[in-house]
């Protein structure tokens, strides 16, 4: 336990000028064959215990604890930016006790398919890997809460990101204005000239940080009702004013923030938001 714990502080590099994050616990993003090796390895220890000649048992899960006693808050050292972040207090998931033997066997279920999917390098939504589950060991996964909390089981356990496991992010957004997309092996997408529902915005993060874009805008509009959104495209807004429209039909989905903190912050002079 506590040289557990001193071993992981240790590996931790310093992520701010002197050091004062090296508690903070982040999942890595890992190409599929460092997920699929950790898998591996993680099922090498699970038979390397349980085929213990001097004392063989079921190993426990160790998993990075998501309480809130767990949690802490960092602040910003030259800005008024703040995070939450996981430090490395642990729980467990044990096949011996009552209430965690379903959600043990489920870790090893979720990681199987992963392990599976990576393999046929493929990208599956939460929902889809919740039908294939469902499909291959309904008497766990009853219902998709099942599944989503195992992901966050599997990636607490692997240390790595939901996308690096194999599951993208269901995505709602959509935009269209001054912009020019240029993806990797397809046509150039003009979204100035797209009808008043725009252009989907992908779940594939990977795919997306891949996107190269070119832009006259120098505003980004993001708006969070879909009918607004249509009506400002009916109206050809970015026509009159040197803009990108963006919208994720209601609360933000994660591929819709990843592209407006990233790829499209660099090309506009100023963000507004519209409700």
């Amino acid at each position: 336990g506590a040289v557990r714990m001193a071993q992981a502080e240790a590996d931790v590099p310093a992520t701010s000028l002197f050091g004062a994050d090296r508690r903070l616990c982040s999942a890595d993003v890992l190409s599929p064959l460092e997920v699929r090796a950790r898998i591996e390895v993680a099922v090498l220890n699970f038979l390397a215990t349980l085929s213990s000649p001097s004392s063989p048992a079921i190993p426990v899960l160790p998993l990075i604890s998501r309480k809130s006693t767990n949690c802490s808050l960092r602040s910003g050292l030259l800005s008024d930016v703040s995070s939450v972040y996981l430090s490395y207090a642990f729980c467990k998931r044990s096949l011996m006790r009552e209430n965690d033997a379903k959600a043990f066997v489920r870790v090893w279920k979720v990681m199987e398919m992963c392990y599976k999917i990576l393999g046929e390098g493929k990208l599956v939504t939460q929902r889809e890997l919740f039908y294939k589950l469902l499909s291959d060991s309904p008497k766990y996964f009853s219902c998709q809460r099942h599944v989503n909390q195992t992901i966050q089981d599997v990636v607490s356990l692997l240390r790595c990101t939901r996308q690096s496991l194999g599951i993208m992010a269901s995505s709602r957004g959509a935009l269209i204005g001054r912009l020019v997309l240029h993806e990797p092996e397809e046509e150039h997408i003009d979204c100035s000239i797209l009808g008043p529902s725009g252009h989907a915005i992908t779940g594939d993060l990977n795919q997306l940080s891949r996107l190269n874009l070119s832009s006259d805008a120098r505003y980004l509009i993001l708006v969070e009702k879909d009918a607004i959104f249509q009506r400002l495209a009916e109206d050809r807004l970015y026509n009159q004013l040197p803009c990108i429209l963006i919208t994720a039909k209601g609360y933000p989905d994660i591929a819709t923030r990843f592209c407006t903190s990233n790829p499209l912050r660099y090309i506009v002079n100023y963000t507004s938001y519209l409700y």
